[in-house]
Order: C-alpha cells, then sequence, then structure tokens
C-alpha cells in the first residue's frame, strides 16, 4: 500500500462526475502529487441524489456511479500508477424520501413490527408517543389532506398515494376508501409539524432515518462491501461520516477497526469543541480536520481588529459577537431546538428515562431538566474518555442554579448513572441539538467576521496567535500525526478562498466599518443582521478580475440562492418551516441592488484592494496545510481559486480540463487566474509524496523571525525524527500592513544549512525577509545540504 501523504475529496454525482469520468482524471491527480483519492459516498443512493448521504442500499455500489466494476476500474487505474482509494461510509442512517427505493425501510413501511428489518431502524413503537402504535411518517400538510390520499395498482402491487408519495399496501388491506387502507397500516401519515415522530432521524431531516448500527445483524450488512473492498484490496481507508450519532461510537469504531484490519486508514468526521480533546482511547487516525482548519483560517485574522469590528457589530445589529453574548444565545437557541425541531426526540429520551427510573416527575417538569441540561453540554455528547465527569458537573450547575427542580435532576442522573436507553438516548440528542443550534442557526444569526464561523469552530475567538497555531501543531505532529487535515469540505459554510477574502477585513476594520454604513446609507438591507452577515459573503465572491458582477449571471444567481438559505438558517426573520416571503423578497430585490445599484462600483473598488491580500492568506494557509502536521485533504477544484458558498454550491462540477491546460505552466504570478495557488500545491503535494519519512511522525519545530515584521511570518520545519530539518515552510500574514512599510530589517531564524525555494527554484542566498519573499508571499525551502 502506497503511504498515504495526501487525499484528493471528489463529490460523485451520477449525473456529471462518475467513478469512470474519476478515473479517466488519474493522470491529472498524479501529476498534482496527489496519493489518494478520497471519494464521497459511492453506495446506492436516492435517485438524483447530488451527494451520496442518502444512501438506500447499503449493500450495493451505485449503478448510477458505475456500479461494484467501475470501483474496481478506478481502484486498478490509480494502484497502477502507486496511488490508493480512500471511502466515505454512511453508518448512522440512510435516505427514505422515497420509500420505495429502500427495500428495508419498505418492507417495515409494509409488515411493522413483524418486520425482519424492524429493529434495524431506531423506531418507537409504544403506544403512549401519539403515533398509536404505528411508524409515523410526517408528510401532510395537514390532517386534512388525508382526503387526498388515493389507492392505486402498479403491477400485481397496491400502493397508497399522496401527489408524489408511494407507499406499500399491505396485502389483504386494499379494500374500502383509501382513508380505510390508510389506517389499516402499520404506518401512520401525519402533518409535518405535528411533532409526532417516532423513528430517529439525521439531526431533524425527516427524509434520513437512523440505523442501529449497535446491532450485528445491522453492522454486518451495512459493512459486507465494505470488508469486500479491503480483502480485495481495493481500497486504503476509511472515512466516517457523524459517528457521534450512533448509541456508542467507541464500541462502533473498536468493531469497525477489527472487521477492516490494523493498516487502513481510518478518519472520522468528529466535531470537536472549542476545549474538547479527541479520545486516545478510540481505534482511528483521528479526525477529519475541522480543527486544523479553524486554527489555519485563524492565524491569517488580525486581532487588533476586535475592537472596531465587535462595535460595528454591535450598533448594527445589537450583537457584540463576544463569548458572553454567543454562550447566552447558543443556550437560547438550543432550548429552542430541544422544544421545536428535536421535540420529538427528547419527548422520546424522557419517556426511557421515566420507564427505567420508576420516577413520579411529571413528563413536563423531566422535560425541561432534560432540554435545560442539554443546552448546556458544550460538546457533541459527553461520553469519550477524556470527558470523564462532564455531565456530573453540567447536572451539578442545574442544582445550583435552579433550585426546587432537584427531583427532575436526580432522575436525570440516575438515568445516566444506570447507563440503559436513557443514558444513550441523552448522549445521541446532545449531539443533533448541537448540531441544529449551532452550526445550522448561530453560525448564520451572528455577524461580526463570518470567515471564522466555520463548522467546528468558535466565533468569539477573532483570531489565532503565532503561539497558540504552533502548540496545536506541535500536539497534532505529536499525537494525531496521520489526522486528516482540510481547509474545505462538502460541509464548510464557505470555501478556503473565500474566507481568506474576509478574513482581510480584520487589516482594515476602520475602512470595513466606514463602507458598510455607507453602503447602507446607499443601499439599505431589509435587516441590519442580515446585511452585515451578506454583506462580508458578497465581498467574499466578488468579481476581482476586472468584470462587474452584474456581467456574471451565475453569480447572481448563487447569491440568491446562498441568500435565501442564509435567512431560513438564521431563523431571525424567516425560516424553512414558515417561510416569510415578504421579508425574503425584500433580499432579493436587495441582492439585485447591490449588483446592479449605486455601491456595486464601491464594492468592486473594496474588492480591488484587498483581493490580492486575500489571495495571499490563501496560498498562506495552503501551504502550511499542506506541509504542516496531519494528512492533508485538498477538496476538490481548490488547487486553483475556488470561489463556493455554502451546499450545494461547493458540490459544482469541476472543470478539469481548465486544470490540466493550466498544471504545466509552472510558475506563476499571484493574480485572478490561480495558476499560482496551482504550482503551490503541485509543489507542496509532490514533495510530501517523495519524501513520506519528512512528514509522517516527522519532528516539528516553530520558526521565528527577528526585527520589525517579525509578526508577519508564520513558519515551521519539517524532517525526520531526530535529524536535521529538510523543509522550511514560510508564509507571510497581515499583507496588507506589511505592504506600507515591507519587511525591512526583519531577519528569518532559518535552520543551519543550505536551502533552495522549491516554488521559485533559486537558492536561497540570505535570511533576510525581503530576500525570502522577493517572488512571493509564500516560501517553500527544501535542504541542499
Amino acid at each position: 500500500m502506497a503511504p498515504i501523504t495526501s487525499t484528493y475529496r471528489l463529490q460523485l454525482r451520477p449525473d456529471a462526475f462518475t467513478l469512470r469520468d474519476a478515473a479517466a482524471q488519474v493522470d491529472y491527480f498524479e501529476a498534482l502529487g496527489v496519493s489518494h483519492l478520497y471519494l464521497s459516498p459511492i453506495l446506492t443512493a436516492t435517485s438524483g441524489s447530488t451527494h451520496g448521504y442518502d444512501v438506500t442500499d447499503p449493500t450495493t455500489v451505485s449503478e448510477g456511479l458505475g456500479g461494484r466494476e467501475a470501483l474496481v476500474e478506478l481502484s486498478r487505474a490509480v494502484r497502477s500508477i502507486g496511488m490508493g482509494l480512500i471511502v466515505d461510509l454512511v453508518p448512522n442512517h440512510v435516505g427514505v424520501a422515497k420509500p420505495r427505493e429502500n427495500a428495508w425501510w419498505w418492507d417495515v413501511l409494509t409488515h411493522g413490527q413483524s418486520s425482519e428489518y424492524a429493529d434495524f431502524f431506531d423506531i418507537d413503537w409504544a403506544d403512549d408517543n401519539g403515533a398509536d402504535g404505528k411508524l409515523s411518517l410526517p408528510v401532510l400538510g395537514s390532517q386534512d389532506d388525508l382526503d387526498a390520499l388515493t389507492v392505486e395498482k402498479d403491477g400485481e402491487e397496491t400502493l397508497l398515494a399522496f401527489y408524489e408519495h408511494r407507499f406499500p399496501v399491505a396485502s389483504g388491506t386494499e379494500f374500502g376508501s383509501p382513508q380505510e387502507v390508510h389506517s389499516r397500516q402499520s404506518y401512520r401519515l401525519v402533518p409535518w409539524n405535528a411533532g409526532i415522530i417516532n423513528y430517529r432521524r439525521f439531526f431533524a431531516v425527516n427524509d434520513l432515518a437512523a440505523l442501529r448500527q449497535e446491532d450485528p445483524k445491522v453492522f454486518e450488512l451495512c459493512h459486507r462491501q465494505l470488508k469486500s473492498w479491503v480483502d480485495e484490496g481495493l481500497i486504503d481507508g476509511v472515512r466516517i461520516d457523524h459517528p457521534d450519532g450512533l448509541a456508542d461510537p467507541a464500541e462502533y469504531l473498536g468493531r469497525l477497526r477489527e472487521l477492516i484490519g490494523p493498516d487502513q486508514w481510518l478518519v472520522i468526521e468528529k466535531i470537536l469543541g472549542h476545549t474538547e480533546p479527541l479520545d486516545p482511547l478510540l481505534p482511528i487516525d483521528g479526525t477529519t480536520g475541522y480543527d486544523a482548519l479553524n486554527q489555519l483560517g485563524g492565524i491569517f485574522v488580525d486581532p487588533a481588529a476586535e475592537l472596531e469590528l465587535t462595535e460595528l457589530s454591535a450598533d448594527l445589529t445589537g450583537d457584540d459577537g463576544d463569548s458572553t453574548w454567543l454562550h447566552h444565545t447558543e443556550r437560547q437557541f438550543k432550548r429552542d431546538t430541544g422544544r421545536g425541531d428535536l421535540a420529538p426526540e427528547v419527548r422520546r429520551l424522557v419517556r426511557a428515562i421515566r420507564r427505567e427510573t420508576g420516577s413520579r416527575c411529571s413528563e413536563t417538569e423531566l422535560n425541561d431538566a432534560v432540554v435545560v441540561a442539554i443546552a448546556r453540554m458544550p460538546v457533541y455528547r459527553s461520553d469519550y474518555s477524556p470527558l470523564a465527569g462532564l455531565a456530573a458537573r453540567i447536572v451539578g450547575d442545574m442544582h445550583e442554579l435552579a433550585p426546587g427542580h432537584e427531583a427532575a435532576f436526580n432522575v436525570l442522573a440516575q438515568s445516566l448513572v444506570n447507563g440503559g436507553e436513557g443514558a444513550v438516548r441523552f448522549q445521541q440528542v446532545c449531539g443533533a441539538v448541537m448540531a441544529k443550534s449551532v452550526e445550522d442557526r448561530l453560525f448564520y444569526r451572528t455577524a461580526r467576521l463570518v470567515s471564522r464561523q466555520e463548522v467546528g469552530g468558535n466565533p468569539a475567538s477573532l483570531a489565532v496567535s503565532v503561539a497558540e497555531f504552533h502548540l496545536h501543531n506541535a500536539d497534532r505532529a505529536k499525537r494525531w500525526p496521520r489526522a486528516m487535515t482540510s481547509l474545505s469540505t462538502h460541509d464548510t459554510k464557505r470555501g478556503e478562498d473565500v474566507r481568506a477574502r474576509i478574513g482581510v477585513v480584520s487589516q482594515v476594520p476602520t475602512l470595513w466599518s466606514r463602507l458598510i454604513r455607507d453602503w447602507e446609507n446607499v443601499c439599505p438591507s431589509p435587516d441590519p443582521l442580515t446585511g452585515l452577515f451578506l454583506w462580508q459573503n458578497i465581498i467574499g465572491v466578488w468579481p476581482a478580475d476586472g468584470r462587474s458582477a452584474a456581467s456574471v449571471p451565475e453569480l447572481r444567481e448563487r447569491l440568491h440562492a446562498y441568500a435565501e438559505k442564509a435567512v431560513r438558517e438564521s431563523g431571525a426573520r424567516t425560516s424553512w418551516n414558515d417561510p416569510d416571503v415578504g421579508f425574503e423578497s425584500a433580499v432579493h430585490r436587495w441582492i439585485d441592488e447591490v449588483i446592479d445599484g449605486p455601491v456595486a462600483d464601491s464594492v468592486s473598488e473594496f474588492v480591488g484592494r484587498i483581493a490580492r491580500h486575500g489571495w495571499s492568506d490563501s496560498l498562506g494557509q495552503k501551504l502550511l496545510q499542506l506541509l504542516g502536521p496531519g494528512v492533508p485533504d485538498v477538496y476538490q477544484g481548490t488547487e486553483l481559486w475556488e470561489d463556493s458558498l455554502v451546499d450545494p454550491d461547493n458540490r459544482r462540477v469541476v472543470d478539469y480540463g481548465a486544470r490540466r491546460s493550466l498544471l504545466e505552466s509552472g510558475a506563476a504570478p499571484i493574480d485572478a487566474t490561480g495558476t499560482a495557488k496551482l504550482h503551490l500545491v503541485r509543489t507542496a503535494l509532490t514533495l510530501r509524496r517523495e519524501n513520506p519519512s519528512w512528514f509522517d511522525h516527522g519532528e516539528y519545530r516553530p520558526v521565528f523571525a527577528s526585527g520589525s515584521g517579525s509578526g508577519h511570518l508564520v513558519g515551521f520545519s519539517r524532517g525526520p525524527a531526530g535529524d536535521p530539518p529538510m523543509v522550511v515552510a514560510l508564509a507571510t500574514r497581515h499583507s496588507l500592513g506589511l505592504s506600507s512599510h515591507g519587511w525591512r530589517d526583519t531577519r528569518i531564524d532559518l535552520p543551519e544549512g543550505e536551502w533552495l525555494d522549491a516554488l521559485s527554484g533559486q537558492p536561497v542566498t540570505s535570511a533576510d525577509a525581503r530576500d525570502v519573499f522577493a517572488d512571493g508571499p509564500c516560501a517553500l525551502l527544501t535542504r541542499v545540504c
């Protein structure tokens, strides 16, 4: 197996980029320096899916992607040139949007509790949950929609139809009116907002039904394909999607490690809390890299801007974005979520607690206690070994903060101590509430500096210091040297280059504050919070190549789609469940006014001023990621400048023809083509692939500078353990301020030896920063002797 020195993430799509399409580009990925292709989910998913996380048949490779035959062909293609494959596995849930495409779900709908697959799903069949012992399906607009049901025939099969939806009719129950037929089924169609949902979901997504991987039968069937891929040598590693949703992630990962063996690379999509360590007892190589992403972004933000950016946010929105406001708002949103979107899951948790403890506490009182405890949980779940005692401290705090409610918290504590169903569901609900309240709401409801509002991030922490950055890197090099590191993923709120450009705002906070107030005077946004939030994303994607935004039709469409998603996720003035058409129309009119109106020239002028510094930061964070501790992942297309916003925008088809034509051009000036980034990526990845011992379990040492510009440098050296450094990565930070006075007397404390800059091809003859950075904002030095 080839050493895993880097991965290149591919978003496969049946309609645009299949396994065979990937195979056709293997020579390009090899030339880029990639060691392993990292595939989005390849098991059979809901028809029309462009992401694959809604798997409908975990036992087969998607025919839409080419099927198992195409997977074998791709594996042979990469292995023939010394590369490998990583696959993305989704154990927590399956897609049920089109029930007929999911044989397990269809059988449960048909046969109810007598189905051989009834225990595969986490369904509450009790009579006291409002569903009358049936599986409730929240598809109706209202209870009156039952009148719209019809019965139809499809060959020998009888179906219950509701507009585009189709459901099975059990044999012998097909007689009478559609409503009578419905009443005899093992499922019950209910209004989407009735709160009668008795199957565990992925967060609050009704179309994704959770699986019980703790059941050996479920685990075996769901991992049968994976085992065959490992046994036949088709793959080299696995990325596990959302393990925190499982009943016992540690136990699951232990079984998975036993199944795939000790040599397969295993990383998990674990979103760590702000100060949460990754559990060292887990049999994994690390996370998928959101922790690294936030450190790499924060190191380029200027902390001196905090006061002015805070004042701007407070003046316009009433939110200063500091830790006090964020913590208070986070807890409020969690309480809202526990009583709203995830109320069915909380009620089921409470019923489990009452059953196990025999408590006489009222359901309302216990429900309130559970919601308050979950709201104060600062992590996705607290049952990992480094977090021992966290739940106890939270419950203990509640005794002090909510006197008179001791009985309910005692019952919760008893359930957690018992370690039964209540304890399991408590941990699962904590993660779901966290995701829905923070990443999918809070991060759209605050706007001090949106580039810091990323998955797993802490918006209260505006910047990362050089010292903190090096300590995090050193810890990763020592404890998790094979963890994945990322800058962009299919889940990031905006792409790495968009975040980098927005981050430059921190270098000109006074100008930014004045411009926002000027733009708002000329072109007032429908809502100050919405305006401040969207202005930043607008400048993040605004053309920097001389074109006007009005001349780029697809940009207008993308901004409209993003704005609509952002305001609905925020929930401040409109929402997915209750859209305010008037407000949303005002937002769309405002977007057009920004693009077509009198502020467009001012926006273009500002973007023209900061774009080069955004590119500088993009190159810097890319270099530090690619050569830093961990295994770097390059998200598809990000080897050039890339202006993606949140999904589905970040899953657009990549133009590999354009990238191929640019690949051989070599070093290039930093301009709108992005060729400079492509050159940096190829140089760094190739160096890493050709010298794995310098990086995998290698030494990490900070590199500092002296002189008046020393604060503008961030760098480190890498090399085999116990040997002198072999490579030095150096990046410029806060380049806009630096441009006014230059490096002057700044000297870099380079390790002893003679060095060559692999980016420019020139020997390094001086430690003077002016000489080292003469050809650009980054330097990649390799030892000559």
